[in-house]
């Protein structure tokens, strides 16, 4: 064995073992919502700021019925921005696959995060409480003797008590005091007229280190402030020479502008400060609490900043990344919190279980009997493959986090959620990864052909093919990236995954069994390798039915398409699922000794006409009393809104079901994420464009497209006349097709490519024909397993998969 070989053999026996150490014992593993059930939060956004903004904005002169009109616009608004902020802000804590909607008609949000345990829901309930409203303020210039004089007259404040420390006086947070004292706006703590006009008295945090404290101290600033957070880009909890955490600002240009003029106007001997030698102070603040107030030194005029305070390294954390995701339109209150049971019944988890080992089985027997020994390495492959899996997802997820995604507070290095979906996602990543290896085989069979022996044919077998898989990887990989970058939720995780299953098989395929079959050649002295042939030497003239595939495709989509549009503006529920469209949540009380199985419960529903409803068991965190939630998308009629709990009580009269509340509910999806979500597709389908024309012609890159809008358009429209609704596993499984069109394309243009340089005497059109014989072997084995793998997950992976 060469001695390169066994540095890679130990390269990968170390990263087979870093691999396992990921994810054994299981117990490692985080599952989402659907497979282990999590904890769910309902909010409600205090509509009092907001009552009190538009009346300022109107006037006293306006009407009752315009400050009425403009504030259930404003509250409409607040609930789509609050939704946005309160999604990165769980996302970032590291909790992925989160489930979040508005409540229609209220200022309600139901936030659902995967196996919270005690400390992570604290954490959350933190997170979530926060408004996060950033100020900077410039602090009186006689601010030390006014906050002195207010300190000696030992004013009480709600929610604080009075403390000394070395003759000092200081407040404290009294921890007997009742949680909405504390919540008073701090702006409105002190008694009126102890501030100078224009000014106002807040609190500044302080830390007393020799015992341990932390104090408050008054601190008087400008009543208006320079300038908010809305000028952040980013804010990120860094560590100073002397190890003590603090938190850094980054702003946009009109922030840097106004940071530098505010830094160069009010520092020493500065246009508004000329007689002093000393620069102002500038108080930063948090929701009107102070965290720090630097002195300005100088014009600072690269529109970086920090936040200095006595943070600790969690506090920091915490800090930038409240920052980072913005600010709530408005304070909210945590209203409900539960626990939830897994959305799947134990019925469909074990089928979706069974049906992926089913497949996984049939793509390894159908690959040794077709390819014999080389299937049999193919298979090694694709065992080690979904080894290296975890590593790949790990790895990938770190690195488009830290170096192309925002610092986040969440590990980057972490396993993903892993769902049901998820899990078919996987498999079906393994099952297009067998495309590497009949690449390879079939470039085998073809230098055999030429008599070529063993090793030579191996090597010139893995040369041929190697450009040909680096093309279609790199395309497809590049789709992932562009999606992580400016995708966001299921979007990303969907990226993560893809990246991750093609740096794996490409690994294995490129690199594992060209070791492999070295090891075999030398072991063995093979002089050939046998293979079955489905597909011989054919000659079939595909360009010639090209107008006649062309109306076929186009009369499919047409007709799919228009009954798809047609059926949508008549009821948009007949078209997607809760994902999508507005709907109705129903709270159901219910015998807790006769409960009903998830899959029953929703076999029963689909029967009645009320598909794709998304059912839990949840119980108050604080009680016993379990209830049931069961979420529907609107059917057309009006009165067939409360369906889903008469359907349920008359099919299980022994649970005694009975209507505890009803609520309508916004799109699971909201407006902000389907911006995203196009936005990065535009991107996407723009950097495979540029690819194509620069590893092709621009040609070929149109024609890419156009093979890859027509396999997206053609299974979304069979699948809706089908009856099916478009949610977001569906999106997650058109996003695989958009990638596995890709990948298939860039084979057939490679081949076409390699023969426009190798022939010389026929037509573009005929080579065309030449080089689809040439591939179609490839085509129908690689369709053949993919075709096992998901054939086994429709036959037996239940409804629910």
């Amino acid at each position: 064995m060469d001695r390169k070989d066994v540095w890679k053999w130990l390269m990968l026996a170390v990263l087979t073992a870093g691999s396992l150490w990921l994810v054994l014992p299981t117990d490692k593993i985080n599952y989402g919502i659907d497979l282990q059930g999590g904890t769910s939060f309902v909010v409600d956004i205090d509509p009092a700021d907001i009552e009190a903004d538009v009346r300022n904005r109107l006037g006293e002169t306006a009407s009752e019925d315009a400050i009425r009109d403009a504030l259930a616009r404003d509250l409409s608004d607040a609930q789509e921005r609050a939704l946005t902020v309160l999604a990165n802000r769980v996302n970032e804590l590291g909790t992925r696959e989160p489930i979040i909607y508005p409540e229609r008609g209220t200022q309600r949000i139901v936030i659902q995060l995967p196996g919270a345990d005690d400390e992570q829901r604290r954490e959350a309930e933190d997170i979530i409480r926060r408004v996060a409203f950033l100020s900077f303020h410039l602090v009186h210039r006689d601010n030390d003797r006014l906050s002195r004089d207010l300190m000696n007259e030992r004013i009480p404040l709600p929610g604080y008590r009075i403390i000394e420390y070395e003759q000092q006086p200081y407040y404290e947070l009294d921890p007997n005091a009742a949680a909405e004292l504390r919540g008073i706006d701090p702006r409105f703590r002190f008694p009126d007229g102890k501030a100078p006009l224009n000014y106002m008295f807040l609190l500044e945090k302080r830390f007393l280190r020799t015992i341990q404290r932390e104090v408050y101290h008054p601190i008087c600033v400008r009543q208006i402030h320079e300038f908010t957070g809305d000028l952040l880009t980013n804010a990120r909890d860094e560590l100073s020479e002397f190890m003590q955490p603090y938190v850094s600002l980054s702003f946009n240009n009109a922030g840097a502008r106004l940071f530098y003029e505010i830094t160069r106007d009010y520092g020493p001997r500065g246009p508004r400060n000329r007689d002093s030698e000393v620069g102002y102070q500038m108080a930063v603040a948090l929701d009107y609490l102070v965290h720090s107030a630097p002195v300005i030194r100088g014009p600072i005029p690269h529109g970086n900043a920090m936040i200095e305070g006595q943070f600790t390294a969690e506090e920091a954390r915490t800090l930038a990344m409240v920052l980072r995701t913005g600010a709530l339109p408005a304070p909210v209150r945590i209203v409900e919190r539960r626990s939830v049971d897994p959305t799947l019944g134990r019925d469909s988890i074990d089928k979706g279980v069974r049906s992926i080992v089913v497949a996984g089985i049939a793509v390894l027997l159908f690959m040794l009997i077709y390819y014999r020994l080389s299937g049999l390495v193919a298979d090694l492959a694709l065992v080690l493959n979904l080894i290296l899996l975890p590593l790949g997802m790990i790895l990938v997820g770190g690195f488009l986090g830290v170096f192309l995604g925002s610092r986040t507070g969440a590990n980057p290095f972490a396993l993903p959620v892993l769902t049901l979906p998820g899990i078919a996602g996987i498999l079906l990543t393994i099952g297009m990864a067998v495309d590497a290896n009949v690449l390879i085989f079939e470039r085998f069979r073809e230098e055999f052909k030429l008599g070529k022996r063993f090793p030579t044919a191996i090597a010139a077998g893995y040369d041929r093919a190697f450009v040909t898989i680096l093309d279609a990887n790199l395309t497809t990989l590049l789709t992932g990236v562009i999606l992580f970058v400016f995708g966001s939720g299921p979007i990303r995780g969907f990226a993560i995954t893809l990246c991750a299953g093609i740096l794996a098989s490409m690994f294995t395929a490129l690199v594992f069994t060209r070791m492999l079959f070295r090891l075999i050649g030398s072991l063995a002295k093979l002089q050939t390798l046998k293979m079955f042939c489905l597909v011989r030497e054919t000659a079939i003239d595909f360009m010639s039915k090209r107008k006649l595939a062309a109306f076929v495709s186009i009369a499919v989509i047409v007709a799919t398409w228009g009954l798809m549009i047609g059926r949508g503006v008549r009821n948009p529920a007949d078209v997607f699922g809760i994902d999508f469209v507005s709907g109705s949540s129903v709270t159901l009380a219910f015998d807790a000794d006769n409960r009903p199985d998830v899959d029953d419960l929703r076999a029963a529903l689909d029967g009645a006409g009320i598909p794709g409803a998304q059912i839990q068991y949840q119980r108050e965190l604080d009680e016993t009393a379990e209830f049931l939630v069961v979420n529907t998308a609107f059917v057309a009629e009006e009165e067939d809104r409360k369906h889903a709990g008469d359907i349920l009580a008359e099919a299980f009269p022994e649970a005694q079901f009975s209507v505890r509340q009803q609520n309508d509910i916004a799109p699971q999806v909201g407006a902000t994420l389907k911006a995203q979500a196009l936005k990065a597709i535009i991107l996407a389908l723009a950097g495979i464009v540029l690819y194509i024309s620069f590893r092709f012609r621009f040609g070929f890159a149109i024609g890419a497209i156009a093979a890859l809008l027509h396999d997206v358009l053609v299974a979304v429209g069979l699948y809706t006349l089908l009856g099916g609704r478009i949610s977001l596993p569906v999106v997650a499984a058109l996003l695989t097709i958009v990638g596995y069109s890709v990948n298939d394309t860039i084979v057939v243009f490679d081949r076409i490519r390699e023969d426009l340089h190798l022939i010389r005497n026929k037509s573009f059109t005929e080579i065309c024909n030449l080089s689809l014989n040439q591939t179609l072997g490839r085509t129908v084995l690689t369709s053949l397993t993919t075709l096992l793998a998901t054939g086994s997950l429709l036959v037996l992976g239940g409804g629910a998969i």
